[in-house]
């Protein structure tokens, strides 16, 4: 039987991505989300990075079930806002998940910046997290620029407001394997796929 590990999400795009990187990683886990799970709570975010929130989540849910847990805290970091909106990028216009409400304030609080300083990185932390007392969080970053309209309708959150370096496609416009290739997601769970495998086997990763 394939072993189980969650992930620390009821986010269905996230558990679709983080399915889709670990299968390219060959990472042979049943992957479920906190929907399997549903006396467990939400985990608040209190942290003040997205390294610490990504543990805080994994430690949660690894104790609640008893099973190997992972989570990411990921968001946009944007140059001239200081690094926000940052740990907030999911509730940037005041409801955790609005999409819409947070692309749209981000759009009117950059409408007088000039291109040439709407530089922008999507950071991920993604924290794996296992009963036995496995503990692991690495980084992910993908640079590039904030545009001034939407463009493209794959992806999520503020995907379509986002090229990357290099690029003349927001990551909304890309495929779902193009946009994996560079994604702060993809860069990080591929970083911790082999010690999710091991985890979820039982053994060291260094075995």
């Amino acid at each position: 039987m394939t072993a189980r590990v969650v992930l620390a999400t009821r986010n269905a795009h996230k558990v679709v991505e983080v399915r889709r990187i670990l299968d390219e990683a060959r990472v042979d886990v049943d992957l479920v989300s906190l929907d399997a799970f549903p006396d467990v709570p939400d985990v608040a975010e209190t942290g003040l990075t997205f390294e610490e929130n990504a543990l805080l989540k994994a430690r949660a849910i690894a104790a609640a079930t008893d099973l190997p847990a992972i989570a990411d805290d990921s968001g946009l970091a944007v140059n001239v806002l200081g690094g926000m909106p940052g740990i907030f990028s999911a509730r940037w216009a005041g409801r955790h998940g609005d999409d819409g409400g947070n692309l749209d304030l981000l759009l009117a609080q950059l409408a007088d910046v000039d291109d040439s300083n709407r530089a922008a990185a999507f950071v991920c932390a993604a924290a794996l997290v296992s009963p036995t007392g496995l503990e692991e969080v690495v980084r992910g970053e993908l640079r590039g620029t904030i545009i001034r309209e939407p463009r493209g309708s794959n992806g999520f959150g503020y995907d379509p407001v986002f090229v990357p370096d290099g690029e003349d496609r927001t990551t909304a416009q890309m495929s779902a394997s193009e946009k994996d290739a560079i994604s702060h997601r993809g860069v990080a769970f591929r970083a911790l796929a082999d010690r999710v495998g091991a985890a979820a086997s039982g053994k060291s990763s260094a075995e």
